[in-house]
């Protein structure tokens, strides 16, 4: 039997397992913009003249960010959405998704730029997999080279917020990944963040409170073509793990994603007393922000070019 919307007679699209909803199209894409602009509102007021870069990769997530934001946007000729994508070099994988990444851009009059390993680095993330160490994953080296990458095309085009489009599975497992290894003080440091540190561009996380599936959803109603494919290197991250243990959990306690989310938000500002931003100094190599020295960029890529 075909079920109705709980707003209205029209063919349910969707059945929200956490609340007891079924939701037609057009009330699943109001529920989705809703909370968006809820969780905009948490994070912060935009103010006038500000340019949000949005990190794209392609996948669904980030595209749905950058739609979500142009539209939510559209009626204020004094904010600009960007968008900022970072090429890691993956044969197969990135090469496939920036494509996409154009095409969506032309498709909503956005600017487009685009860095890379290869050119920041001198070198691609195949060809750091390949000289890397073994006991550092390819994750560690690809999550600090995008950080890097990120902020320094943010601050080189002059954007005020970058917006990306970690989701309500992403904050969940990262906040019990982080309880599980007992890492407090990274706990601590989780975005999106009240506290700007001089040098770091402010980061937005506009889907934090949108499951993964309803933004695939999402960019099915709303025809948004993206790039759906799984990184070769991520079969190496523990996250993939946490990943099941929460896909179980909600499975067996609908909801268990935003109570963890919940918690989480409930002790964050004592979380931020207890272990505040460090100092940060200005690395003596690359001149970006870090607590210590050199940055990890840095020292990172010196074990590329020296992995004894």
């Amino acid at each position: 039997m075909v079920k109705t919307c709980s707003k209205c007679s029209k063919p349910a699209v969707t059945f929200i397992r956490y609340n007891g909803t079924h939701l037609c199209n057009e009330h699943f894409l109001m529920y989705v913009i809703r909370r968006v602009k809820k969780e905009m509102r948490r994070q912060g007021k935009i103010p006038p003249n500000e340019k949000i870069g949005v990190a794209v990769s392609g996948g669904k997530d980030s595209l749905v960010t950058l739609h979500l934001l142009k539209e939510l946007f559209s009626k204020r000729s004094d904010i600009k959405i960007i968008s900022l994508t970072v090429d890691e070099g993956i044969k197969g994988y990135r090469d496939k998704s920036i494509p996409v990444v154009k095409r969506n851009c032309e498709l909503l009059d956005v600017e487009s730029h685009i860095i890379s390993f290869k050119d920041v680095f001198g070198a691609t993330m195949d060809e750091i997999f390949i000289k890397k160490p073994s006991q550092i994953g390819a994750c560690s080296f690809c999550g600090v080279f995008r950080r890097f990458c990120l902020n320094t095309l943010a601050k080189k085009v002059g954007v005020n917020k970058l917006a990306t489009g970690h989701n309500l599975d992403d904050i969940s497992q990262s906040v019990l990944m982080n309880f599980v290894n007992a890492d407090i003080e990274k706990l601590a440091r989780l975005g999106p963040h009240r506290k700007i540190q001089p040098g770091l561009i402010p980061r937005l996380m506009p889907l934090r409170q949108i499951p993964e599936k309803e933004n695939t959803l999402y960019a099915l109603l709303k025809n948004i073509e993206f790039h759906d494919a799984e990184c070769p290197y991520s079969h190496e991250a523990l996250r993939g793990v946490f990943k099941e243990i929460l896909y179980e959990l909600e499975e067996k306690n609908p909801g268990t994603r935003h109570s963890i989310l919940r918690s989480f938000d409930s002790i964050k500002e004592m979380l931020e007393a207890l272990y505040p931003p460090s100092p940060l100094n200005i690395c003596q190599r690359c001149g970006e922000p870090t607590p210590h020295l050199m940055c990890k960029a840095c020292v990172l890529q010196d074990l590329v070019k020296d992995p004894c």
